[in-house]
């Protein structure tokens, strides 16, 4: 438990604010973890496909994931799927194996109904929520068992795709700058161009 503790300060200190939401990614990213026997990821051993869409509560929730399972978006081993949905699968780079997680529906829906965001819904910053809201909530999320609010699905295998980084880099012809050649495009010139400078999409 004091190493949870740990991770939440840190997570309060990357996140910003106190919330329910934040830890509840915290304790969902270690509960998969858990479940796959795995470390936190230190470069590319793990991978996130984060179902979130873009909101204050899956945002909070994100960055819990990040601090748990140290899957970032600076070391691209986590993508955003856009489902609006408040559930994750976890993947184990080196096994293969991986593990879908979300909040129960029932639990979900009474955070929804909860004081902290009746006072979010009117539009008060997260921050500006008064702790006698905002405490209790967070200790329940910090002291209850996972099973109380997440449902944890099987452990599957996948095929894993590579994740090479990239390295080499050359200067677009018209800006200058330089650029990672697998973003270049090749115009119609015969010249190579970063996206903004070739007009072409990503």
């Amino acid at each position: 438990m004091e190493q949870v503790r740990k991770l939440f300060e840190m997570g309060m200190q990357f996140h910003g604010h106190k919330c329910p939401a934040m830890p509840l990614g915290l304790r969902a990213g270690l509960a998969a973890m858990e479940v796959l026997g795995v470390e936190r990821s230190q470069d590319k051993e793990l991978f996130i496909r984060a179902e979130t869409g873009k909101g204050h509560a899956a945002s909070c929730f994100l960055d819990g994931l990040m601090v748990a399972t140290g899957c970032t978006y600076g070391k691209g081993n986590i993508e955003k799927l856009y489902y609006y949905k408040m559930a994750f699968t976890l993947v184990d780079i080196k096994s293969g194996r991986s593990v879908r997680v979300s909040l129960n529906p029932e639990f979900f829906q009474n955070a929804l109904n909860s004081p902290f965001v009746q006072q979010r819904k009117k539009g008060v910053p997260p921050q500006e929520i008064p702790a006698e809201i905002a405490d209790p909530l967070v200790e329940k999320v910090m002291a209850a068992p996972t099973s109380a609010f997440l449902d944890i699905g099987p452990v599957k295998e996948e095929a894993i795709p590579s994740r090479q980084g990239m390295f080499e880099a050359r200067p677009c012809a018209e800006c200058g700058e330089l650029v990672f050649v697998n973003k270049l495009r090749l115009g119609q010139d015969g010249k190579l161009r970063c996206v903004p400078c070739s007009g072409y999409g990503e």
